[in-house]
C-alpha cells in the first residue's frame, strides 16, 4: 500500500471542498434554496426576542391580557414558520444529496476499473473500501449540515450581533468581547484537528483491510489456528484507531470549552451591566429582555462552531482520501497509446527487445525481463518454461497490457499492442490466470464473461465440454448455481476448470494461459488437454507451464531464465541439448549435469525426464 498519510499544514480546506463543486453542480438550486430557506429560518428566530420586547414594554407594562394574548399568537406563529422552514430545508437536500453519495460512488468504481494492475498492487483493498463507503457517508453528511450551517449559523450570528447592538451598543460590545480569543482558537484548533482527521480515517482504511483479508482467508486463519494471533493484530489496530478518535475527542472538548465559556461569561457580564442599566432607568426592561434573549437565541449558533469546523476537516480530508484514487491515471480501454506499423497478414504473436522493470522497482535494480526476444507463429502453441521467480507471469501480463513494457515492442499480427485500444486488444486475447477469480454471480455468468454480449448457451456449452467442467451440470441449479464469494464454494480444481472455460468460451484470436491446469487430478487434466488440443488448433497461444504433460500441449518451448530467453525448440530438443530445461522437467534436486563433460548437455537428465533408462540404471541392472 502507499503512503497516504498526508501533510495538512499547508492545505486550503476551502480549495480541497471546491472540488466537490462537479458533483454538486446538478443539485445546485435545491442546495442554494435549502440555505436561503434556512437563513430566514433562522432570522425568524431572532424575532422572537423583538415580540418580546414589545409585549413587555408595552402590553405587560399597561396590564393587558389582550395585548399578551396578541403576543403569544406572534410567537406561536412565528415557531411554527420556524419548524416548517427547517422542515422544507431537509425535504429539499435529503434525496439531492442522495444523488451526490451514489454517483461519487458509482464514478468511484468505474475509476477502480479503468486503473491499471500496478495501481492495485500498491494498494490495500481495504483503504480503497472505506473510501467508498466511511469516506463518501462523510461528505454526504457534510453536504447536509456543516456546509449549509457554517453559512446559516453565519449571517445568523451578523444579524444577532447587529440587533444587540441597535438595543444598547455597550452591551453589544460587552458580547463582542470573546471574539478575537474564540477566532484564534478556530484556526489552531482547524490545524490540528486535520491532522488527527486524517490519520483516524486512514486507520479506518487499515482496519478495514485487516477484516476483509480477515474473512476471505478465514480457510487459512482456521487452518492453521491463527485465530488469536489474528484477534490481537485486530485489537492492536482497534485500540490505535480508539487512541486516535480520543484524542479527536480531546481536541474537539476543548475548542467547545473556549467556545461555550467565553460567550458565557460575556452573556453574564451583559446581564449584569444591564441590569444596572435597568435600575438606574438608562434602559428599559423589555429592552434588556430582548436584549439577553437575543444572545442566548446565538447561543447553539456560537457553540456549534466548534462541532462544524471538526465535521468540515472531516470532509477535507474525505476529499482529500477520495481525489487520492480518482487523481490516478487510468488506462483508456478506448485510446490508443502511440502509432504502429500496418499490420500484415496473420504474423502471429511477436516480442521485440522487450524489457520489463516494475515502476516502484528500486533504481539501479535489474529488469524483471530483460530484451526478451520470441516469435509464436500464427497457429503455433508456445510453452513458456522456467524456474519459480523468471518472470513468467509477468511475461504473460504484458501481452493484454496488464503491465507495459518498459522498452520494446509486442505484436499481434504485425501489430504493435500500443497502437490498439485496450478494449480491441482485450478483445482478440483471452487470458486465465493460475490463481482463478470467480466473481458472486452464476457459474454461466462467470464463464460468459469472457465472451461477447450476444454469446449463449451453445457457446457456453462448448467451452464447458473443452475445460472439462461439465460438473456444473450438477450443481443443485445447474449452471445458475451461484457460486459464492470467491467461488470458495467449489474446488480448486473446479475453479480452475470454470476459468480455464472463461478464456476459451470467446474463441480467441490468441489465448495466454498461466499454468492452467496446475490444480487438477492427473485423470481430469488428460481429458482437459485432449479437448484443449482442438481448441489450440485454431489459435496461436502462449502457455505458461511447469509439468512435463503441460508442456507436450504445445509445438515448441521457450526456457525463461533470470528474465532471458535463453532456449527455443521443442520438448525433445531441450530435453537433450540444455541441461537447465532437462532438470525443470526432472523434477529433481538442483544438481550438476552428469555424463561426458564433452557430451550432449544434460543427456543424463533428459533421460530421466523423457523416461529413458539412465546410465545409473543400466549399470543396476
Amino acid at each position: 500500500m502507499p503512503t497516504t498519510r498526508a501533510t495538512t499544514s499547508d492545505r486550503s480546506t476551502v480549495r480541497i471542498l471546491l472540488r466537490l463543486w462537479p458533483y454538486v453542480r446538478p443539485v445546485r438550486v435545491r442546495l442554494f434554496t435549502a440555505a436561503f430557506v434556512a437563513v430566514v429560518a433562522s432570522c425568524l428566530g431572532l424575532v422572537i426576542p423583538l415580540v418580546l420586547k414589545w409585549m413587555v414594554d408595552g402590553p405587560v407594562a399597561d396590564r393587558d391580557p389582550g395585548g399578551v394574548w396578541l403576543g403569544a399568537l406572534y410567537l406561536l406563529l412565528l415557531g411554527v414558520a420556524e419548524a416548517g422552514l427547517f422542515g422544507l430545508r431537509r425535504w429539499l437536500v435529503a434525496r439531492p444529496l442522495s444523488n451526490v453519495e451514489a454517483e461519487m460512488r458509482a464514478g468511484l468504481y468505474r475509476h477502480l476499473q479503468r486503473l491499471p494492475v500496478a495501481f492495485h498492487d500498491r494498494w490495500a483493498s481495504g483503504q480503497l473500501l472505506s473510501r467508498a463507503t466511511t469516506d463518501l457517508m462523510l461528505l454526504r453528511m457534510f453536504l447536509a449540515f456543516p456546509l449549509t450551517f457554517l453559512l446559516v449559523n453565519g449571517v445568523t450570528i451578523l444579524v444577532g450581533l447587529v440587533i444587540m447592538l441597535q438595543q444598547d451598543w455597550t452591551l453589544g460590545l460587552v458580547v463582542l468581547g470573546p471574539a478575537v480569543p474564540v477566532m484564534w482558537t478556530c484556526v489552531v484548533f482547524e490545524r490540528r484537528y486535520a491532522e488527527v482527521a486524517r490519520l483516524a480515517q486512514d486507520q479506518v482504511g487499515d482496519l478495514t483491510t485487516v477484516v476483509e483479508e480477515s474473512v476471505l482467508g478465514i480457510r487459512i486463519i482456521k487452518g492453521f489456528g491463527r485465530h488469536r494471533s489474528q484477534a490481537r493484530v485486530f485489537r492492536t489496530l482497534s485500540w490505535t484507531l480508539r487512541g486516535t478518535e480520543l484524542r479527536k475527542a480531546r481536541l474537539l472538548a476543548t475548542i467547545w470549552g473556549v467556545i461555550v465559556t467565553l460567550p458565557e461569561l460575556a452573556i453574564g457580564a451583559a446581564l449584569v451591566l444591564g441590569a444596572v442599566q435597568v435600575a438606574d432607568g438608562d434602559l428599559s426592561t423589555g429592552t434588556l429582555v430582548a436584549f439577553l434573549s437575543t444572545a442566548l437565541a446565538l447561543r447553539w449558533p456560537v457553540d456549534s462552531i466548534g462541532f462544524l469546523l471538526a465535521m468540515t476537516q472531516e470532509a477535507a480530508t474525505a476529499t482529500e482520501r477520495y481525489f487520492e484514487v480518482m487523481d490516478a491515471r487510468p488506462e483508456d480501454p478506448h485510446v490508443t497509446g502511440r502509432t504502429g506499423r500496418p499490420a500484415a497478414a496473420r504474423s502471429g504473436l511477436r516480442f521485440d527487445g522487450v524489457t520489463f522493470r516494475y515502476p516502484d522497482a528500486p533504481p539501479g535494480s535489474p529488469p524483471v525481463l530483460d530484451r526478451i526476444d520470441l516469435h509464436i507463429r500464427p497457429g503455433e502453441s508456445m510453452a513458456l518454461v522456467g524456474a519459480t521467480g523468471s518472470g513468467k507471469t509477468t511475461l504473460t501480463a504484458l501481452v493484454p497490457r496488464l503491465h507495459e513494457v518498459t522498452s520494446g515492442r509486442i505484436t499481434l499480427d504485425g501489430e504493435d499492442i500500443t497502437a490498439m485500444s485496450r478494449e480491441e486488444l482485450r478483445s482478440k486475447v483471452a487470458v486465465a490466470f493460475e490463481e482463478p477469480t470467480l466473481f458472486s454471480a452464476s457459474v454461466g455468468e462467470n464463464v460468459l464473461m469472457g465472451a461477447d454480449d450476444g454469446a449463449g448457451a451453445p457457446e457456453l456449452e462448448r467451452a464447458l465440454a473443452v475445460a472439462q467442467a461439465e460438473f456444473a451440470h450438477g450443481l443443485p441449479q445447474g449452471t445458475g448455481t451461484q457460486v459464492g464469494e470467491q467461488g470458495l464454494s467449489l474446488s480448486g480444481g473446479q475453479r480452475q476448470r470454470l476459468a480455464l472455460a472463461r478464456a476459451v468460451v470467446g474463441r480467441p484470436g490468441f489465448l495466454v494461459l498461466d499454468d492452467p491446469l496446475s490444480a487438477l487430478d492427473v485423470h481430469t487434466e488428460a481429458a482437459v488437454e485432449a479437448a484443449l488440443r482442438q481448441v489450440l488448433a485454431d489459435t496461436t497461444a502462449l502457455i505458461v507451464a511447469h509439468r512435463p504433460s503441460t508442456v507436450l500441449l504445445a509445438d515448441r518451448v521457450a526456457l525463461l531464465s533470470e528474465g532471458r530467453i535463453t532456449a527455443v525448440g521443442t520438448h525433445h530438443e531441450l530435453l537433450r541439448t540444455n541441461a537447465e530445461y532437462a532438470h525443470l522437467m526432472s523434477g529433481e534436486p538442483t544438481r550438476e549435469p552428469a555424463g561426458d563433460p564433452d557430451g550432449e548437455p544434460g543427456e543424463q537428465l533428459a533421460k530421466e525426464a523423457s523416461g529413458q533408462p539412465t546410465e545409473e540404471a543400466e549399470d543396476d541392472r
